[in-house]
């Protein structure tokens, strides 16, 4: 499981490639539309040893290597649209500085970062602010003419593949969704039926059925394509383990050997219970410094919650900083012993929890350009319990978000927050309860719990994503307010966890709407959860309810302007642990419809006033509301006789060329 951050940030450049000190280093390079692209450091690097350098080297091409996966996931027509815009790009000789073609550039840029033609986020398909007929001047240009009939429907009909992945009450979930997980015109029902066959309720280690495969219809008779060498993405998987079998020459130790073989043989068969028997291999590997994400994992994706999108990831450990979660990991019994939740729904004794603060070298996949600021792994019930799970804070990429924050001349902060006090606590204490937060999200909130016997993992269905990104959240707003953090040196004192409270507060019920087009739903798992959240809240604590003087939550009116603030922390808190005991329930005993009932009272409908209040306040702050990233470049550096010698961090700042590089260089489906 994975959260992801919802900073806002500013300003743009475009440029080459170069070196540069950390004072003369600026993390944002580009912006279009809604999203601004910004760069990170890799901190720590130069410690490394040559053998960790190569090693990562490696486990990146590796990564970088899937790309094409997760643009084919996303939808069927998307890899075929990006090498057309990308031929577009590079062979276009007319006027490239008219309005028309850069708004072409514009929606190439955003299909690049999207992995596809639907919006990353909010799931709508996006259209070309250029003509129909310019787009398809610009394929007769370049010799791409005979595709316009197939693609420019695709394109400019809004009617057309409107959603990537379906989340409305109307319609068939599957019917409605672009996702290229089901083929076939098959229904919600069909694929349901299809891998009930298979689940055994009573197996207490039971395999992820469909994760790693697309579900196919034809002449009426369903199976699964295997994502596998000689299967679906067999080309792709091919080259993946080429430089797998790279990286396994540099490993640290046996425990790095012994996860690639897995994973090779993974590749090499399709076989999920190798997929398992890797993931074992992998939680329990908790001494490397380098370690990396390389796999389907995520089932954000899919309407159903079953099938997994591609995702790769290599970092090394920040040893320092690694000191914070540690702590926190190694009392993960007290946290469990003590959370709010009903005894029967605890585990007895917590296992293998680690968890650390990593440095990314490389993002890629489902990771790339929008990445996560925390991963909590492997994502089998099972093996959470059994075998524990690994945690890690990305803290280079959460810097980078800070730091691109610096940059820009107006802040979200003093737009958005109340009171002069209020400002004063989000700015003294968010930047570590931020931290914090993610650490307590993915260390101990996904790892806690556990589901009842003969419960399955996908009984929540569409809605699990949402209701497990809740579960995490609840979990560490609960705790940040423990005192036990200020006893094991965690948080500095009793009042710093208020401005997570302040914050998650008001970006849930307000500012997290600047990214929805005015009268759209609330659609994305992780919007859903903190929605649902605040909502939740916000209405079981209005004083009409508690009986008390004011409301927990009180939204106020200043000079035409709405804010949200906190009357009293301490029975927010409350409000946190009480809803956490019903999601652990609903979660531990697989109650859809309770669950459904919670999603769609607090988390996906937004109101229609406060949603065009935010979106005009945020526009005159001349910020984007959505972050990605380009990666550096790892490059060899090699003697006279050809050897390596060392691999050094080349910084790019050229975020269109390193869409068409990776385009060039790891594309290898037809």
């Amino acid at each position: 499981m994975t959260i992801f951050c919802s900073v806002s940030l500013l300003l743009s450049s475009c440029g080459g490639q170069k070196s540069e000190s950390a004072g003369d280093f600026k993390y944002v390079v580009d912006e279009f539309a809604d999203l601004q692209i910004l760069r990170y450091r890799v901190p720590g690097w130069e410690d490394l040893s040559l053998q960790q350098k190569a090693y990562i080297y490696h486990l990146s091409e590796a990564a970088k290597c899937g790309r094409d996966i997760i643009f084919d996931q996303n939808f069927k027509y998307n890899l075929k649209i990006r090498k057309m815009l990308e031929k577009i790009i590079r062979e276009y000789d007319g006027d490239t500085l008219c309005k028309d073609y850069q708004d072409f550039l514009v929606y190439a840029k955003r299909v690049f970062f999207s992995n596809g033609i639907h919006h990353h986020y909010g799931e709508e398909k996006f259209i070309p602010e250029c003509s129909r007929e310019y787009f398809a001047g610009l394929m007769t240009e370049t010799g791409q003419e005979m595709l316009a009939a197939e693609l420019l429907p695709v394109i400019y009909d809004k009617e057309l593949y409107a959603w990537r992945k379906h989340v409305g009450k109307d319609g068939d979930l599957l019917l409605n969704s672009a996702v290229n997980f089901y083929s076939g015109d098959i229904t919600r029902e069909e694929a349901d039926s299809f891998y009930a066959r298979m689940e055994d309720l009573k197996d207490t280690t039971p395999i992820s059925y469909g994760l790693n495969s697309r579900l196919v219809k034809e002449n009426g008779v369903i199976k699964e394509e295997v994502y596998k060498i000689g299967g679906r993405y067999g080309k792709t998987l091919g080259q993946i383990v080429m430089h797998l079998e790279k990286a396994r020459d540099f490993a640290e130790n046996q425990a790095q050997v012994t996860c690639i073989d897995k994973l090779i043989e993974y590749y090499t068969t399709g076989s999920l219970e190798t997929w398992d028997e890797y993931n074992v291999a992998w939680v329990q590997d908790t001494a490397s410094i380098v370690d990396f994400v390389n796999g389907f994992v995520e089932d954000y994706n899919d309407p159903l919650g079953r099938k997994a999108t591609w995702e790769g990831l290599v970092n090394f450990k920040d040893i320092k900083d690694s000191e914070r979660t540690e702590i926190i990991s190694a009392n993960a019994q007290w946290f469990e012993d003590n959370s709010p939740v009903d005894p029967r729904f605890k585990k007895e004794k917590v296992k293998g929890v680690s968890a650390k603060v990593i440095t990314v070298a490389c993002l890629a996949g489902d990771c790339y350009p929008y990445t996560p600021i925390g991963i909590n792994l492997p994502n089998a019930n099972w093996i959470r319990k059994d075998y524990g799970s690994k945690s890690v804070t990305i803290a280079n990429i959460t810097d980078a978000y800070n730091k691109a924050a610096e940059e820009a001349p107006k802040s979200m902060t003093t737009e958005f927050y109340y009171s002069q006090e209020d400002i004063d606590l989000i700015k003294k204490y968010r930047d570590l309860t931020d931290y914090v937060h993610t650490d307590l999200h993915e260390c101990l909130g996904h790892g806690s719990g556990q589901l009842l016997p003969g419960v399955s993992s996908t009984a929540l269905g569409e809605f699990n994503s949402a209701l497990e990104e809740a579960r995490a959240d609840l979990f560490a707003l609960y705790y940040l307010a423990d005192p036990k953090l200020v006893e094991l040196g965690i948080l500095p004192d009793s009042e710093a966890y208020k401005a997570e409270y302040l914050s998650q507060t008001v970006n849930g019920l307000f500012t997290q709407f600047s990214r929805v087009e005015l009268g759209k739903t609330n659609t994305e798992a992780h919007m859903q959860n903190r929605k649902l959240i605040a909502e939740w809240c916000y209405e079981n604590g209005l004083k009409e309810k508690t009986g008390a003087e004011k409301d927990v939550i009180e939204k106020i009116a200043r000079d035409g302007k709405t804010y949200f603030i906190i009357n009293d922390y301490p029975a927010l808190r409350a409000l946190y642990a009480e809803l956490l005991k019903e999601i652990q329930r609903i979660k531990s005993e697989g109650d859809y419809q309770a669950g459904k009932k919670l999603i769609e009272t607090y988390a996906v409908n937004i109101d229609s006033q406060l949603h065009k209040e935010v979106l005009e306040r945020y526009a005159s702050l001349n910020l984007k509301p959505y972050k990605g990233f380009i990666n550096p470049d790892i490059v060899p550096v090699t003697d006279k006789k050809g050897n390596v010698t060392d691999y050094k961090i080349v910084y790019n700042d050229n975020y269109l060329k390193q869409m068409l590089e990776y385009g060039e260089k790891y594309s290898f489906e037809d």
